[in-house]
């Protein structure tokens, strides 16, 4: 049985949308491992850092350079008989750090069963056939869009901003706005949904030809600031919105995916705010640093703001349809019961909390220690922990090792963790962890 305490090396993705440099989270915390070969470059975007047995990018054992996938096929104990059970050998969970400089595409992740169809049928663009149910935590302050506005806001829009209303076509646009006066039925409905999937639909498959041509008369009327949209809604101001469209027209041109922000929430998280996006769920991550974790797969369904391969069809016809204010999509940690403060951490402060989505593949614990140590009750299943700020150890029984800033261990199963602050600042982690019909903490 191996030591259930393994530090990784973790591998760090370059995309456009990436911040550059140092500037970049990722980056940073990819170049803290002392094999990294990684030479951060300024002018070079650095996007995504990735934790776990995901073969795009697998996290491999700093010691020996073994992929984390190897050591866990050796030492399945370290799963858990449970975890094993039902994931195999596999970590099923996949566990990421994104720096965000330049918007992400608007996109959804599919279902279980629609990702088994659409690797079936597209194997390149749909490389695995596994469900993306994601979580969010923001590190630094975070913007992004994320499901479908309240259906008033999204008429208000229809009613205010012309290029839009042309796009989606009047004559549904008018049938949009009147339902969303007339009100009907309280809540969300069926008819609600499909007369929010015919609008949007109308949207999305406008021409290139009108997306150009509406574009220029979007990005002239923003210009307006504060006026902009009719002074925008209760959720997102005609100043934000003007800012919105002119900082990304900027970025990608005449782009449908512009257009989109007008149906979709605009959300600001602080540092330790959080989104659950389930499967089917359209969102898009505009900028700032995250912790993100995800069941373990690479689906993507996109749309708009990307370069990259779009299936506007499939997306229209996967997306759920559900609305609400942002404020209810928001995540609420709870304290974590299952860590144990010394004195000198509780008095000054410290925290445990838990982001628990409603799946079995993941569930988060974000811990401050701002004194003293935390001891954390063993869990049934595996998890992986990154420092992101400060310095301290990491133990597992007699094993002690140094954490700090970009430093990222493995924890095996059954094993009791204890994380103590010893530098200056105070130590921020981050703990991804699996149980199978466990208590999310405690065997």
């Amino acid at each position: 049985m191996r030591v259930p305490l393994i530090r990784l090396q973790c591998g760090v993705n370059s995309y456009e949308w990436g911040k550059k440099g140092n500037d970049s989270a990722a980056a940073r915390f990819a170049a803290a491992t002392p094999s990294s070969d990684l030479s951060v470059q300024a002018d070079t975007p650095y996007a995504e850092l990735w934790m776990g047995t995901h073969p795009k990018n697998p996290s491999k054992e700093l010691a020996t350079g073994r992929s984390l996938q190897e050591l866990l096929d050796d030492n399945q104990a370290l799963l858990s008989q449970s975890v094993a059970a039902k994931y195999g050998a596999n970590l099923p969970f996949l566990f990421k750090v994104l720096s965000i400089n330049k918007a992400l595409s608007i996109q959804a992740h599919p279902n279980k069963t629609l990702a088994e169809q659409l690797h079936a049928r597209d194997a390149k663009n749909y490389p695995d056939d596994n469900h993306k149910p994601e979580m969010a935590i923001a590190i630094t302050p975070f913007e992004g869009l994320c499901g479908f506005r309240p259906l008033a806001e999204i008429a208000q829009f229809l009613e205010t901003v012309p290029p839009l209303r042309r796009l989606v076509g009047d004559e549904v646009a008018a049938e949009f706005v009147q339902l969303a006066k007339d009100g009907g039925e309280e809540g969300v409905t069926d008819t609600k949904k499909k007369a929010l999937q015919k609008a949007f639909g109308g949207l999305m498959n406008a021409s290139a030809e009108d997306v150009d041509k509406e574009m220029s008369q979007l990005a002239e009327l923003a210009k307006q600031g504060a006026e902009f949209a009719g002074g925008g809604v209760s959720s997102t101001s005609g100043e934000v919105l003007s800012e919105l469209v002119t900082r990304l027209h900027g970025d990608f041109g005449s782009d449908i995916g512009i257009f989109v922000l007008f149906f979709l929430n605009y959300v600001q998280l602080a540092p330790g705010e959080a989104l659950f996006l389930v499967a089917d769920d359209i969102h898009a991550y505009v900028s700032g640093d995250i912790i993100e974790c995800m069941a373990a797969s690479d689906n993507v369904v996109r749309a708009g703001l990307t370069p990259k391969f779009k299936d506007v069809e499939t997306l229209v016809s996967m997306l759920t349809y559900n609305y609400a204010p942002i404020e209810e999509q928001k995540m609420t940690p709870a304290d974590y019961p299952y860590a144990k403060l010394n004195r000198e951490a509780y008095s000054a402060g410290s925290s445990t909390l838990l982001y628990d989505p409603p799946i079995e593949e993941f569930s988060v614990v974000r811990t401050v220690l701002r004194g003293g140590k935390a001891t954390f009750d063993p869990l049934e299943g595996p998890s992986v922990v990154i420092c992101t700020g400060g310095k301290g150890r990491i133990a597992v029984g007699p094993t002690s090792e140094e954490i700090a800033e970009g430093f990222v261990y493995f924890v095996g199963a059954t094993a009791e963790l204890v994380l103590e602050k010893t530098g200056d600042e105070e130590l921020t982690t981050f703990r991804a962890f699996c149980e199978i019909d466990g208590d999310k903490g405690r065997l």
